[in-house]
């Protein structure tokens, strides 16, 4: 408020300052009123004041533009904030129309807007003066000539705005409901006919609402002032539209074009006026109706602005809104209107009069209320004419136009564009220039497009009606589950029957003939919903006729497939040019675009009325059928969109072409047949039933092409049989009858092609029905075994009994191969994948499977068994517990038929899963499993008390018994099996039998395993014995394959199969296995069953035979089952000692034997034993005494001297060591004594050095080693040949035995090693001397490793600084070192560092023989001399010696054989001379008591070597004058001499060297001792060395002699100081 008093006050000063100059007294006044304005509050004591109103009134009144503009704008300013009093708007009023008569065009228009804000305020006259002197304001300036077109148009817009602001105020005074009814006086068109249909629904269903709950219940006469004012602007308004003068406005005349404006605007926007107040009602029928009657002639005479279409399209819109709005209380009025509107269409009339006309039927016609009312208030009415039908006849007349004008086609193209263009929302506008050809065409379509959409209205607003009626409750829906009413009874039911009765022919007519001609997208999809919607009322109203009639009509648009006649009169036309495509393209179908959304519309009708459709099915699945042939074929495509003409387009980006919809949508209708009713179900079936049937009969006669067309029916059939099958299974009894009915018929045909598609058909359809949900409760229920089931048994018993039976009978009835075939495939099905749901129909399956075992087929025969795989490998938990003795038998018989191995080979298999099945007792569960299983606590029933348990031992007896009988049955076959004159069945047999008692024996009772024994395993293994005995030796010829140049082509069969006996040895191999299997599983458990030992005894002879009579293969098997019982049980102590002393009976048996005749016992089952010896001894040697030790020694003694003489072997020939050797040494390791058995450790190594080359390493000792032994079975290698040295195979075997004896005594203990070491030790000496002999040997190699590793070993563990306990004894290790000592100086001087004669050694062998005697040497100077061992100083002394020999060898030898020497020899003798300096040398850290021993020992030892190096040094060189000498003794004397300034030695060690006793003192009491009182001993020898012609050798003497001077204390030494 504060605001608007702000303002005010400077409009007043700008009033002021505006009139300063000529205008004082308003320049006063406006001065006073601002004072004035500063008094007040608010803009109601304004109102009271006069002064401030009065100076913008004064401003107004000099009519000074300026001065006008300010006034006229704060007068607004007051009206708005109500701050003028009523009693001055006359006095206002004056100055406007003073100001509107002003030539200023702002001053105009400022006072239009000045008479706006009156009315919109509460100044808004309220007499008829005030109100006529506002609205003549407006009318004088619209209608001078001297007005602009801007002040002329805003007094047109504020005439019709104060109109509006009156008729509102006039509603309020009548206290009539507010607020509008519609926006205008014209409905605008949408984007389709639906939209507008359903929009004016809407609109209508608003309108009538408001009317009833706003209005009075009656209509009044009285009217209030406001009233009355309103009726006089009205009267006026329809005076000035019919051209007159109006008397209460004193208005001349206007524009009557203006005024109908007006009126068209009143009439829909304030219906209830009119309807309410009887005085608006009286002008409404005797005046504007009138005057909407005389503009409505169409004579020639009309002239003037009545002729312009503007004007007439004014009167159209006025005459529609009274029919529309009107129509119930003006029924005469409206009745005359509409024959003349429908007359005017007939009559030869300007294109755009008949437009202007079609646009307003269209308006009826899509408008659903109002059809609905004005066919019920004329077309119903006895009285009256049959308005709507007509009102249809016209619009059809209209259409039907196109088949005679000479522009037709230009016209649908037209038609099509204005229906697209309407499609993407832009509207067509009437052109009145028709002289244009194109614009008539134009014109003419638009007329066309309204007449086709008014029709399309129809039909929409009869289908809208219809759905009020069923939501209703009026109709039933087609949706509902119930048989629908035979008559309609509701009013709004009744009328939409009668309107279809009265107007679908018409419609029907001229919709397909648009739909025919029509190529556009839109105008084709608006007619189809038409189709579509039509066709859906028709079904709901149950208009058989009707339906019918659209149904065939939107058929024909669907699909075409010209029958055999059309093709063939297509094809004898020459001209043509459909011929020759139709030829080349070889029956193609193209399916245009309308094609498609027809098909579409199809679908769409089917599902909506699906339950009502009834025999009209024929008709839909007639289309169906030819679109599935033309979906499938490879011909058919669909139109390509062209450019020229629009037509239905594809989306690109759609993801599916429109073939994979249409399919689709196929699909769906019949997979909804879920929702329809049973009857309708039934219906559909049987129409399609006929026409498959029709189809079959057709292909009898016919051929080619039209054969292949009804087949292609037939499947679609077929096909959609299925799919209502599926889609139905929850109520399949019903139905089933009929479906397989027509399968069966099918697969009687002689057509293969139907037979494969009858049996597809049954095989899904059995399928289905067994997967459904009730066999899925079945399944449940069946494996709780509830004892209150909610299934209805007998029910299901009926059901699943209907459901497999077909398959029996088309098997036992059909004489076709095929059918028989696929009978049998569809069983096969069904058990995999709904076997688990069968209950009752077992027994007639496995009558069926047995029956098929003994047929002739082949393929018969193999697809019985594969169902027969299927129940015991899935079935057999489902299987009631009395069918599975037929399980067994029908097994049995696939076993046992000869037609195809493999079928019974896989028998077999199968009775492992049931046997598996059975022993695992899960025949039945019983109850007690049933209440523990919490998925069945809610089930769960108390059962009596103390009831339960005995229920439960009984069942558990019953359990028992049936297993064991099931077992036995399974045996008994087995048994059977197992002398089979087939190979492969037999094998398969036993090695099932076998399989089953090693698996479940530990279910088995043990009668059980008692019967198992002595009646089917041992009379097995007789029997196949006996039978191999006794079997042909002959060689078989495989099976004949061919022939090849006249001769037969055989199989080829291995050599250990070729005949019958390898056959049956096979056999006994599998026997034997599974024997050792049981026991091996079962032998603790078997030892306590009767007889037995007895039985033991029989096994034990029957191996010992194998092994001597029968096949390698089956003496393998005999020891690997006798092996592997005793030793897989050893460990546990779980097999008796006199078990294993049987074994080894066996094997000593058998080796001795094989010794005096080797030709019984094969190489390969000697080894087996010899393996067998090393695993029963590492597995069982806790069990073994001295005995059984010395016994087992024996066996394998007598193995290597057989293996020894049996030497005739290729493989020594290559290097190789024969195969009973090779084993031999592989158990050799395993057969070491136990810690209880320690005491044979002498015999075990005593035995096998006597293996190692010797001259007669038994000669000596032959007595002691027989009575080691145990027996005198020992022969002298002597006796046996040359020696064994110089046997090759013996000579290898001897290689790889010194590995293998050097690692079993490192692993003696202590005290037993030392039994034997100095044994062991001359036996490797004796080896590594063989290098002399045989130096490109491998022997020498071995030996010198396996010593190696011996005495660093025993170094190591002996080491006295360890504080290790020695149990052995000083003298033993005396003689120990002793041996030692000898192989050294034995090695080490005689073999080592020598020139010895080989011509097969390469530069790399060479290279590691030096280097192995580098190791060796290593290893006695630097493991066992400086090692801290208590060596006896004799053995220090010899080991030493040894050394020093080997280091001689260089400065011993004369000068010229010296030159002749290879270099690896001097460099051995340099390397022995360097461990001479070693162990003489002291450092740091390194001493001891051992080590002080040694450093005296090999001091000396080295003074003297290094004494007769040099002196042999200067005495050779003397003798050779000028001669060089060789260059190893330079390089000799050199190294000796670099050594020696090298060296350090121990104070104690300086102590025995050979000096003066005055020279030991002094060194020894020197302050700083350089430790080299050694060269003191050497200094004759330097003195004379200084004179010598090698510079090198006289500079490391000056080196030496300096040392020495150190070492007397000389260096330090000044002769210049002698005080």
């Amino acid at each position: 408020m504060a605001a608007f008093m702000t303002v005010l006050e400077s409009d007043l000063r700008a009033l002021s300052a505006e009139s300063r100059r000529r205008y004082p007294a308003i320049k006063d006044a406006a001065e006073h009123a601002i004072l004035k304005l500063r008094s007040l509050a608010s803009p109601n004591e304004i109102a009271h004041n006069e002064d401030i109103i009065r100076i913008f009134v004064m401003a107004c009144e000099v009519k000074n533009v300026k001065l006008s503009v300010i006034g006229l704008s704060c007068l607004q300013k007051l009206i708005s904030h109500d701050a003028i009093p009523p009693s001055a708007l006359k006095e206002i009023l004056c100055t406007l129309k003073e100001h509107a008569e002003m030539a200023d065009e702002s001053i105009q228009l400022k006072s239009l807007q000045t008479i706006l804000i009156i009315f919109q305020s509460r100044l808004q006259p309220d007499n008829e003066e005030n109100m006529a002197n506002a609205l003549g304001i407006c009318l004088r300036l619209l209608e001078n000539n001297r007005s602009s077109d801007s002040v002329r148009n805003t007094a047109a817009a504020t005439f019709r705005q104060a109109v509006a602001l009156i008729f509102d105020h006039v509603v309020c005074a009548e206290s009539l409901p507010t607020g509008k009814f519609g926006s205008g006086g014209y409905i605008s068109r949408s984007n389709s006919v639906t939209s507008d249909v359903n929009r004016n629904i809407k609109r209508l269903e608003l309108l009538e609402l408001e009317v009833i709950s706003g209005g009075p219940s009656l209509k009044r006469n009285t009217l209030t002032e406001s009233g009355k004012l309103g009726l006089c602007l009205l009267e006026d308004l329809t005076t000035l539209a019919a051209g007159g003068s109006a008397i209460w406005l004193r208005v001349g005349s206007i524009q009557r074009t203006f005024a109908l404006d007006i009126l068209e605007f009143i009439l829909p926007n304030y219906v209830v006026l009119f309807r309410t107040l009887i005085p608006f009602e009286q002008v409404l029928r005797h005046q504007i109706c009138s005057l909407l009657m005389t503009s409505l002639r169409t004579n020639s005479e009309i002239e003037g602005e009545v002729g312009e279409p503007y004007f007439r399209r004014l009167v159209l819109r006025c005459v529609a809104h009274i029919i529309r709005l009107y129509s119930s209380s003006l029924t005469t009025e409206s009745e005359v209107f509409l024959s003349m509107l429908v007359r005017v269409i007939a009559l030869d009339l300007p294109l755009w009069h008949r437009i202007l006309v079609l646009e307003i039927l269209r308006g009826f016609c899509v408008e659903a209320r109002t059809l609905r009312i004005l066919f019920q208030n004329f077309d119903l009415h006895p009285n009256n004419s049959n308005i709507v039908e007509g009102m249809v006849k016209a619009l059809a007349r209209v259409v039907s136009t196109v088949h005679y004008m000479e522009t037709g086609e230009e016209s649908l193209a037209a038609v099509a564009g204005m229906f697209s263009s309407k499609a993407k929302g832009i509207e067509w506008s009437l052109d009145t220039d028709a002289s244009n050809a194109s614009v008539l065409a134009a014109s003419e379509a638009h007329a066309i497009t309204l007449a086709i959409e008014g029709l399309l209205g129809v039909v929409f607003a009869v289908a809208t009606l219809t759905d009020e009626a069923v939501d209703d409750g009026e109709l039933e829906s087609p949706r509902c589950d119930t048989d629908p009413p035979t008559k309609c009874t509701g009013i709004t039911a009744t009328v939409c029957l009668s309107m279809v009765d009265s107007m679908w022919l018409t419609i029907l007519d001229a919709l397909s003939l648009i739909l025919m001609k029509s190529q556009g997208e839109a105008i084709i999809l608006e007619i189809l919903k038409g189709y579509q919607a039509f066709t859906q009322a028709c079904g709901v109203l149950r208009a058989v006729e009707p339906l019918n009639s659209f149904l065939a009509s939107l058929c024909k648009f669907t699909i075409y497939i010209p029958n055999e006649a059309e093709k063939r009169s297509v094809m004898l036309s020459p001209s043509s040019k459909r011929a020759e495509q139709l030829v080349d393209q070889r029956e193609s179908i193209v399916l245009t675009q309308k094609n498609v959304q027809a098909l579409r519309t199809l679908f769409n009708i089917a599902h909506r009325l699906q339950n009502v459709l009834g025999p009209s099915w024929v008709l839909v699945l007639e289309t169906l059928s030819a679109l599935d042939r033309a979906i499938h074929s490879p011909h058919a495509t669909t139109q390509e969109v062209s450019t020229a003409v629009p037509k239905l387009t594809r989306d690109s980006s759609g993801q599916y072409s429109d073939f994979s919809i249409l399919s689709s949508l196929n699909s769906q209708l019949f997979e909804s047949s879920a929702l329809m009713h049973i009857s309708a179900v039934q219906s559909l079936l049987s129409a399609l039933r006929q026409l498959s049937r029709q189809s079959m009969e057709a292909t009898v006669s016919s051929n080619g092409q039209a054969s292949n067309q009804k087949i292609g029916s037939i499947s679609f059939s077929v096909e959609r049989i299925l799919s209502i099958l599926t889609n139905n299974l929850h109520r399949v009894e019903p139905l089933w009858d009929d479906v397989v009915g027509h399968f069966l018929e099918l697969a009687d045909s002689s057509n293969p092609q139907l037979q494969s598609r009858a049996l597809d058909a049954l095989d899904k359809s059995i399928c289905a029905v067994l997967g459904s949900d009730q066999f899925q409760e079945n399944t449940s229920s069946k494996s709780l075994d509830a004892p209150n089931n909610l299934i209805d048994q007998s029910k299901l018993r009926s059901l699943e009994c209907a459901v497999i039976s077909p398959l029996n009978d088309l098997y036992s009835s059909s004489q076709s191969f095929d059918v028989r075939a696929g009978s049998l495939k569809i069983l096969l099905h069904v058990l995999e994948r709904h076997g688990e749901k069968l209950c009752y129909s077992w027994p007639n399956i496995l009558a069926m499977l047995r029956s098929i075992a003994h047929a002739s087929e082949k393929d018969l025969i193999t697809l019985g068994f594969q169902s027969l795989r299927v129940i015991m490998n899935d079935g057999l938990p489902t299987i009631p517990a009395n069918c599975l003795h037929e399980c067994i038998d029908v097994a049995g018989a696939y076993s046992t038929q000869k037609t195809e191995l493999n079928i019974s080979l896989t028998a077999i298999g199968l009775l492992w899963t049931a046997t598996d099945f059975i022993v695992k007792g899960l025949v039945r569960p019983n109850r007690e499993e049933f209440e523990t299983d919490p998925r069945n606590y809610v089930k769960k029933e108390e059962p009596a008390p103390n009831s339960h348990k005995e229920v439960t031992n009984v069942t558990d007896i019953l359990n028992t018994v049936e297993r064991d009988e099931l077992l036995f049955s399974v045996f008994s076959l087995l048994h059977k099996l197992g002398a089979d004159e087939r190979p492969e069945v037999r094998n398969s047999a036993i090695r099932m039998l076998f399989q089953t008692l090693g698996s479940h024996g530990q279910k088995l009772s043990k009668k059980m395993w008692e019967d198992c024994l002595w009646n089917y395993v041992f009379p097995t293994l007789d029997h196949a014995s006996h039978l191999a005995a006794t079997s042909s030796k002959d060689e078989w010829q495989g099976k004949e394959l061919g022939t090849r140049k006249g001769k037969a082509v055989h199989m080829l069969i291995h050599h250990s199969r070729n005949t019958a006996q390898k056959q049956w040895d096979e056999t006994l191999a599998l026997m034997l296995g599974g024997i050792a299997r049981i026991l091996r599983a079962f032998f603790p458990f078997l030892r306590s069953l009767r007889n037995f030992e007895s039985g033991w005894e029989s096994l034990l002879v029957f191996v010992k035979n194998s092994i001597f009579n029968g096949s390698k293969e089956v003496a393998l098997a005999a020891i690997n089952c006798l092996q592997s019982i005793v030793v897989s049980h050893s460990p546990k102590g779980n097999v008796p000692i006199t078990y294993i002393r049987s074994v080894l009976d066996i094997y000593e048996s058998v080796l001795q034997e094989s010794r005096d005749n080797s030709d019984h016992v094969a190489g390969k089952v000697k080894q087996e034993i010899l393996h067998g010896l090393g695993e029963l001894y590492s597995q069982a040697q806790g069990m073994f005494d001295k005995d059984m030790y010395k016994q087992l020694i024996l066996v394998v003694d007598t193995a290597i001297r057989e293996a020894k003489i049996n030497n005739n072997t290729f493989e020594a020939d290559y290097g190789h060591v024969p195969p009973v050797q090779r084993t031999i040494l592989e158990i050799l390791p395993l057969i070491r004594p136990a810690v209880h058995l320690s005491s044979m450790w002498n015999l075990l190594l005593m035995n096998l050095l006597h293996y190692l080359p010797t001259a007669n390493p038994l000669l000596d000792d032959n007595e002691k080693d027989a009575n080691l032994v145990g027996n005198t079975n020992h022969v002298p290698a002597e006796k046996k040949g040359d020696g064994l040295i110089q046997n090759n195979t013996y000579s290898i075997f001897a290689e790889k035995l010194v590995p293998v004896i050097v690692d079993i005594f490192l692993q003696a203990p202590l005290e037993e090693k030392y039994n034997v070491f100095p044994d062991v030790i001359q036996s490797l000496g004796r080896c590594m001397t063989t290098r002399r002999d045989d130096p490109d040997g491998t022997l020498w190699r071995l030996a010198v490793d396996g010593f190696q590793r011996i005495l660093i070993d025993d170094v190591r563990k002996l080491n006295p600084a360890l504080g290790t306990d020695l149990p052995i004894t000083r003298s033993s290790r005396t003689h120990v070192w002793k041996e030692v000592a000898d192989v050294y100086e034995l090695f080490l001087v005689g073999h080592c560092g020598r020139a010895l004669h080989s011509n097969r050694l390469s530069a790399a062998a060479r290279v590691n023989d030096e280097s192995l005697e580098m190791n060796i040497l290593d290893s006695l100077g630097d493991k066992i001399l400086r090692s801290d061992t208590d060596l006896p100083v004799d053995i220090l002394q010899r080991l030493v010696s040894t050394i020093d020999r080997c280091a001689s060898r260089t400065c011993s030898l004369p000068l010229e054989t010296v030159e002749l020497m290879p270099s690896h020899c001097s460099r051995f003798s340099l390397t022995c001379l360097q461990k001479l300096f070693c162990l003489s040398s002291y450092e740091n850290g390194d001493w001891n008591l051992a080590r002080s021993e040694v450093s005296k020992i090999s001091i000396m030892t080295l003074m003297s070597r290094c004494d007769f190096i040099l002196r042999k040094f200067l005495s050779d060189e003397n003798d050779l004058g000028e001669r060089s000498l060789p260059t190893a003794r330079v390089e000799e004397v050199i190294f000796v001499l670099q050594e020696l300034a090298r060296l350090r030695i121990h104070p104690e060690t300086a102590y025995y060297l050979p000096l003066h006793p005055h020279l030991k003192e002094g060194v020894s009491e020197a302050e700083n001792q350089s430790r080299h009182s050694h060269l003191l001993v050497l200094l004759p020898s330097f003195c004379e060395l200084v004179i010598s012609r090698e510079s090198r050798v006289r500079e490391l003497v000056q080196v030496l002699l300096r040392l020495i001077a150190a070492e007397l204390g000389l260096q330090n030494i000044n002769l210049n100081n002698t005080s």
